[in-house]
């Protein structure tokens, strides 16, 4: 199993950006994918998930309306565009799936929210 995400960079407060998260040595179609991001010295918290059913949605409070995550199952990736981004919006931001009870990690995208 493997989740490799990309996409993160240095961003101005209120910009966009969009993350990838690519999948690989397992069905990606069966399973749930997670967003989760770990800012600066505090611990990581969960972002975002999508099911593997019929791609059903689910946010934390602090990105609801602002982040959008979205899959393709073609392309074994999916996303998380993010909107309106804000200075706390600055973490490590990793995918992660549950397979046979065990959790996979990516290796985590940077991203900086700063003017």
């Amino acid at each position: 199993v493997q989740l490799v995400e990309s996409g993160g960079s240095l961003v101005q407060p209120g910009g966009s950006l969009r993350l990838s998260c690519v999948a690989s040595g397992f069905l990606f179609s069966n399973y749930a994918i997670n967003w989760f991001r770990q800012p600066p010295g505090k611990e990581r918290e969960w972002a975002a998930t999508i099911s593997s059913v019929d791609d059903t949605t689910a946010y934390a409070d602090s990105v609801k309306g602002r982040f959008t995550i979205s899959r393709d199952n073609s392309k074994n990736t999916v996303y998380l565009q993010m909107n309106s981004l804000r200075p706390e919006d600055t973490a490590v931001y990793s995918c992660s799936a549950r397979i046979n009870r065990l959790d996979f990690w990516g290796q985590g995208t940077q991203v900086t929210v700063s003017s």
